[in-house]
């Protein structure tokens, strides 16, 4: 039997015991201030307290990672929510090809907070430790099965080469229908956008976590 890897069983743990114990999600470890103090439900106002008590429900760091910038414009940030809450547990796409797709966005932005928060989701959704583990590493995952295959080459095309060829688009079609297909898309260039909004931010792991990526890594 295969060891599960150690990053991956603290990143498990992490995720088991959830984030907001350890949440006060604030600047990078240097002395700089952050550029969005994290912001707790007291101190929301009228505009953001509605948002603030759906996302406390369903996330795993209170109004931490994306949703620290995010509630501070209130209405794109309610069209946010509601476009990762679909995306997250009402998407046509299975959750473990999905929590993958979302993985290798993380890690094509060396996002500390995506792969921190989706490197366990993806593991406890069924995705393989040596598929995390490789994809980690910075590498195409050498025993993918074929859906796990098509998302790693449907993806990782359209966010590298601007386009999907007839090939794998093809590939993608015999494993997911046209709902599927759209939705596959939309995870994958939503994640981009909360990579954009994470570094925009320089959110970080919680103060006590160790940050997945170190520096000098491919």
């Amino acid at each position: 039997m295969n060891s599960t890897p150690l990053w991956l069983s603290s990143l498990t743990l992490a995720a088991a015991g959830g984030w907001l114990a350890a949440t006060m999600f604030a600047a990078p470890a240097t002395s700089k201030e952050p550029r969005f103090p994290q912001l707790t439900m007291d101190q929301l106002d009228a505009k953001q307290k509605p948002l603030g008590e759906q996302i406390m429900k369903v996330s795993s760091v209170g109004i931490g990672g994306p949703y620290n910038p995010m509630i501070r414009s209130p209405v794109l940030g309610q069209r946010l929510f509601d476009l990762f809450y679909y995306l997250r547990w009402e998407t046509s796409v299975p959750t473990k090809l999905n929590e993958f797709a979302i993985l290798i966005i993380g890690r094509q932005w060396r996002s500390q907070v995506e792969w921190f928060a989706h490197a366990p989701l993806a593991a406890k959704a069924g995705l393989s430790p040596e598929i995390i583990a490789e994809l980690k590493a910075n590498k195409r995952p050498s025993k993918m099965a074929e859906d796990e295959a098509v998302v790693y080459d449907f993806v990782t095309e359209i966010t590298t080469t601007k386009k999907v060829s007839d090939e794998t688009y093809t590939r993608a079609k015999k494993v997911f229908n046209d709902q599927q297909i759209v939705d596959l898309t939309a995870v994958a260039g939503n994640y981009v956008m909360v990579a954009m909004l994470l570094a925009m931010a320089e959110e970080t792991v919680p103060p006590d976590k160790q940050e997945p990526f170190k520096p000098g890594e491919p």
